[in-house]
């Protein structure tokens, strides 16, 4: 694999001055006062109080929330019918009065839509895109089909603490690099909420690629799965036991995925500790930190474990497709270029 030695991580300066690479499309940064529409592509949302929530924190960052059309319906556990959810996309992207779509909640059901989006729309009309959790297909679709940058961060519904915030408007709104992105600081430095570990050393250097790890592989084999080549590529999950981010990570590994990646950030991963009672399992399991020790330890590419991405109330918000550097040693990743224009 082409890993970043120091030779490659010299050309940093000149790489940086080079404008977006071929393909990749950014989306004009977000003011106050543009109307952004609000859909539901996963699981649906019918309480009425909730939504209230949704709308005012939309209006607490400066912008008007527009529903999608199809917002409230239910179909089983999504957001509606496959035809409903794709008209609201469709329509958030065509309608030149919405500056940004912001994905309501994650659930289930994302992946129903990809084969019938038409990716055409969305590279005509470059927007903010943004969500997480099941919003992760959409993510690896758009991206690769558009080379449009999208953003793995909150939700409406997300905790937004001010570390998540801060993060949040400064990709959205500044029309700024991030920077150097690192977990929040801890009031007890002894027994930190969050803990940086690195597992890997060194330095790697790529755009960001990734999402939430059961959904990646669920687009394995398909036309939309991910392209970790010479990446950074970051991963978290949630409520998952040791043995199941096991098979999914040995999954990466079997396909090439983690070899590939330049760099590699393995999130937090929320209650993944294991749950169900095996008597003949129980002694001889894995903790998560052996499992990632496992699979990443063998790789030849730097490697950071713990960063607040994903499922965490202080979580970070990542453009995929931006320039980025990883330093698993500092505990750091730099985003170096502005996501949007």
């Amino acid at each position: 694999m082409h890993r970043r030695s120091f030779l490659g991580f010299g050309m940093a300066t000149m790489f940086a001055q080079q404008q977006a690479a071929p393909g990749i499309v950014k989306p004009k940064t977000l003011k106050p006062g543009d109307s952004v529409a609000l859909i539901t592509p996963s699981t649906f949302i019918t309480d009425p109080d909730l939504l209230v929530k949704i709308t005012q924190t939309i209006e607490y960052f400066g912008l008007k929330p527009v529903l999608g059309k199809n917002v409230k319906k239910k179909w089983g556990y999504a957001g509606g019918t496959i035809a409903e959810r794709v008209a609201d996309l469709h329509w958030a992207f065509s309608d030149p009065a919405i500056k940004g779509v912001f994905c309501m909640r994650g659930g289930y059901a994302a992946g129903h839509l990809l084969a019938d989006i038409d990716y055409d729309i969305i590279r005509r009309n470059p927007k903010v895109f943004i969500g997480y959790s099941d919003i992760t297909a959409l993510h690896l679709a758009i991206h690769r089909n558009t080379g449009l940058v999208t953003f793995h961060g909150p939700v409406p519904t997300s905790a937004f603490t001010p570390y998540t915030q801060d993060c949040y408007k400064k990709a959205l709104f500044s029309g700024q690099a991030l920077g150097a992105l690192t977990n929040p600081k801890e009031a007890n430095t002894l027994r930190p909420q969050h803990r940086l570990r690195t597992v890997r050393g060194g330095k790697a250097r790529g755009r960001l690629i990734g999402g939430n790890l059961s959904l990646i592989l669920a687009t394995m084999g398909t036309p939309y799965e991910i392209d970790t080549r010479d990446k950074i590529l970051f991963i978290e999950d949630v409520d998952e036991q040791p043995y199941q981010i096991d098979r999914m990570l040995t999954n990466l590994r079997l396909a090439g995925k983690l070899q590939a990646a330049a760099g590699i950030v393995w999130g937090e991963c929320e209650d993944c500790r294991p749950k169900d009672y095996k008597p003949s399992f129980v002694e001889g399991n894995f903790a998560l930190g052996e499992v990632v020790d496992n699979i990443f330890g063998g790789l030849k590419t730097p490697v950071l474990s713990g960063l607040t991405i994903g499922h965490t109330s202080d979580q970070l918000t990542l453009p995929i497709g931006a320039v980025a550097t990883l330093d698993a040693d500092a505990g750091t990743l730099t985003v170096e270029e502005s996501a949007t224009v």
